[in-house]
């Protein structure tokens, strides 16, 4: 099911052109959701209304959820899911605490001071996926983050479901409900991402400031139109994991791990990258096994298919470092002999999850680190959600008399050097 690529005898290959990707047209989304997002700007939630009713097929008159519904979500929840949330909620918190950043104050000079502020954004929306499934885990994901940061203002946005008469889905009220999220739209795709950056007064929809949390390609696109208007976390597209895999990984776990983000979509990208031929084929033979007792087959089976997904062998695990960090991926496992020792010299992966004990489920649900991870190879410059998403850094500088008297000669020749003589002007009046 798995295609192979050998790179064993490959004279360093351009690996970014050569390793399995999916092919994803934001551009093309983008000319598809524009219009919607362009209808809310102007008409606000009348236009996400008229969206909503077109590709959910639900016509959600108020748009947002009331107290009782999400009060409703909660005591309605399964015990198991709950106790599972509240943890995972707990776990969340003690990394995101650990992210908290103080500010500073640098002496330059006798006189002079720059110091750092870290301030929370004002009001963020956050967005949770309702499609193929359902996400509490994400509703977690985006507001500990935010609400360790300090952020004043949180704005849920999740699709309305028709099979709970235009709510999102319980499960997604009863995690808001638990985080103390009362602010809940629903409003999903495209349309969501427009009224959250352009908002509703007259409904009393605030514009937010900064938008994060997945989302399928069009929520992608209209992310990318709003940007500028707001901050977004990322264009986040199919999910990915990639394996580094050398002959003491049980290839159960392989094929079982590859497996379990090929349900997310029938895009998702599930790569192996190993120095053993004898493993590829064992996961070969596992991987046919294991699908057929997976719920989501043919989504299953289409992912691993695609071109998106594969193996790829290599000689050593020095070229299967190579290859990883070339493919960027979303999760990384490194399942490997001294798999700490290899897992730290990796440079381009959304989060690395190291050893035979730890899956991406686990990062998922309840490892305590964040989900919402760069995609499509983004992790070659961008990071996860954490903290400093919400957070902004503002210097403030302060100088006294003297020391921008002794200054001043260096801001005046470099102003003279720009061309730009009023800038040593406005030093040179404080000279008198």
């Amino acid at each position: 099911m798995l295609r192979r690529l050998d790179l064993t005898t490959a004279d360093d290959p351009d690996l970014r052109r050569v390793l399995p990707r999916a092919a994803v047209d934001v551009h093309a989304a983008v000319a598809a959701v524009a219009p919607i997002v362009e209808g809310v700007a102007a008409r606000g939630y009348a236009a996400a209304r008229e969206a909503t009713l077109r590709f959910d097929g639900v016509d959600v008159a108020e748009p947002r959820v009331e107290a009782a519904a999400l009060k409703e979500a909660l005591e309605a929840l399964p015990d198991d899911v709950r106790a599972a949330l509240v943890e995972s909620i707990r776990r969340a918190r003690i990394v995101h605490e650990a992210q908290r950043r103080s500010g500073n104050d640098v002496q330059v000079v006798p006189g002079g001071t720059v110091s750092e502020r870290w301030v929370p954004v004002g009001r963020v929306g956050l967005y949770v996926p309702g499609g193929l499934a359902v996400y509490p885990s994400s509703v977690v994901m985006n507001v500990v983050p935010a609400q360790v940061a300090g952020v004043g203002s949180i704005a849920v946005f999740s699709p309305a479901q028709q099979e709970f008469g235009g709510l999102p889905h319980p499960t997604i009220l009863a995690a808001c409900a638990l985080l103390g999220v009362d602010e809940v739209y629903a409003v999903g795709g495209a349309q969501a991402i427009a009224l959250a950056a352009y908002g509703d007064l007259a409904l009393g929809i605030e514009p937010v400031d900064v938008i994060t949390g997945p989302g399928n390609l069009y929520v992608a696109a209209a992310k990318r139109l709003v940007r500028g208007v707001v901050g977004i976390d990322a264009e986040a597209g199919p999910t990915e994991i990639a394996i580094l895999a050398d002959d003491t990984a049980d290839p159960v776990h392989v094929a079982a791990d590859l497996i379990s983000q090929a349900e997310h979509d029938t895009l998702a990208a599930s790569v192996l990258v190993t120095t053993s031929v004898e493993l590829a084929d064992a996961v070969d033979v596992e991987v046919a096994r294991l699908v057929e007792l997976t719920k989501h087959v043919e989504r299953v089976r289409t992912a691993l298919s695609g071109p998106q997904s594969g193996t790829v062998v290599v000689r050593d695990l020095e070229q299967g470092l190579a290859v990883v960090d070339a493919y960027a991926a979303e999760h990384l496992e490194v399942i490997t002999t001294d798999a700490r020792a290899w897992a730290e010299r990796v440079r381009n992966a959304g989060c690395v999850f190291v050893g035979a004990h730890s899956p991406v489920s686990l990062g998922d649900y309840c490892a305590g680190s964040n989900h919402v991870l760069p995609t499509g190879c983004t992790a070659r410059h961008a990071s996860g959600l954490s903290v400093q998403s919400f957070l902004k850094g503002i210097h403030l500088v302060e100088y006294s008399a003297e020391a921008l008297a002794e200054v001043a000669p260096h801001v005046l020749a470099l102003s003279a050097a720009e061309d730009l003589p009023a800038h040593g002007a406005a030093v040179a009046a404080r000279l008198r």
